[in-house]
């Protein structure tokens, strides 16, 4: 492993771009060599700020000498773009979603397998710590999981569906949990203020693993609610995990440690006696997720860092990535089945 700093530079400072090219710029195992970007007050404003140098084109970044790049401009040139750079021997990550299709994804990820270089897709919610703390608790086989991620509209990422907008971060979450693609897809949508869907629910059922248990997920999105919510329930046979990823927090509930309330409970009710003034939360012990202070894009370039140091596979791959992306072209499909009217 070498010990000289990586030279990475930022594809599109825009509003995730600039965030990718401040992280770069604090890393002392990086040295941050520019930005580029169409705008040139935009990319002269970031290396302003963090330093670099302001590039116009993907030729005169590659010139330049670059190890690495986060690509963060519109979805529908992320495959142009992510050719050329693997093409000239570029690690990439490569904001979500990693593709506005399927066949563009499949692409992208030949690209990266016939480069060998390091394809990292930015799905920056598995970093959060919210769902750091969820994925630490032991014995969680998710038998139903719950997602909401709702929002007032932000006019950004228009270019594309609420589905590949906001829903494709739960998609991904819901695939790392569960390990697999959905082998069923339900879905309904609503387009407002455009031909593209702006608000979306999708119920996805996923096979049975090996001891038959099967995980049935309800899956919301919408960029016209009233506030941002942000929110994620697992029930499985003993855990029961409420988070919050606007306000950083989590309950756990153990069926196990509450085995005792549970009995007594059960036995009162076959006894007939009338339980309705008891409080339901005073009976179970509930437990608070530890939640770390931890900026999930810093954490999210480490792991792109690391894997490029150690010649690993990165934790999203060009292949979760892309599969985020299939079962969004799928939700779609299945909500245009239902009578939405989209393109």
């Amino acid at each position: 492993m070498s010990t000289t700093p990586i030279r990475c530079a930022v594809a599109g400072v825009g509003r995730m771009g600039r965030h990718h090219a401040r992280v770069y710029a604090q890393m002392p195992e990086v040295e941050f060599v520019g930005a580029m970007d169409q705008d040139a007050v935009r990319r002269g404003s970031i290396v302003k700020e963090w330093g670099g140098e302001a590039f116009g084109s993907v030729d005169a970044l590659i010139d330049a000498g670059i190890d690495a790049v986060t690509i963060a401009t519109p979805t529908t040139t992320h495959r142009a773009l992510a050719e050329k750079f693997l093409e000239a021997g570029v690690h990439c990550l490569i904001e979500k979603p990693l593709a506005p299709d399927s066949e563009d994804a499949a692409a992208i990820t030949a690209a990266a397998e016939r480069a060998n270089r390091v394809l990292q897709v930015g799905h920056v919610v598995r970093y959060d710590p919210v769902m750091r703390a969820v994925q630490a608790i032991d014995g969680v086989r998710p038998r139903f999981i719950e997602m909401v991620r709702v929002s007032p509209m932000t006019f950004r990422s228009i270019d594309v569906g609420v589905v590949l907008d906001m829903m494709i971060h739960d998609l991904d979450l819901l695939m790392m949990l569960v390990g697999t693609e959905p082998e069923e897809v339900h879905a309904n949508a609503i387009s407002v203020l455009g031909e593209a869907e702006d608000m979306c629910n999708a119920r996805l059922v996923f096979p049975a693993d090996s001891d038959g248990i099967q995980t049935v997920a309800n899956v919301t999105a919408s960029r016209l609610a009233f506030k941002t919510e942000r929110k994620l329930r697992i029930i499985s046979e003993d855990i029961y995990i409420s988070a919050d990823f606007g306000d950083r927090s989590g309950k756990i509930v153990r069926k196990s440690a509450n085995q005792r309330s549970l009995d007594d409970v059960r036995s009162q009710l076959q006894d007939g006696e009338d339980l309705s003034n008891v409080d339901y939360l005073s009976l179970v012990n509930i437990d608070s997720l530890k939640i770390e202070d931890e900026e999930p894009l810093r954490l999210q370039a480490e792991a792109f860092l690391h894997a490029i140091q150690h010649n690993e596979v990165p934790d999203v791959d060009a292949e979760a990535g892309a599969a985020a992306v299939r079962t969004a072209e799928r939700i779609v499909e299945a909500a245009r089945m239902a009578g939405a009217r989209m393109v």
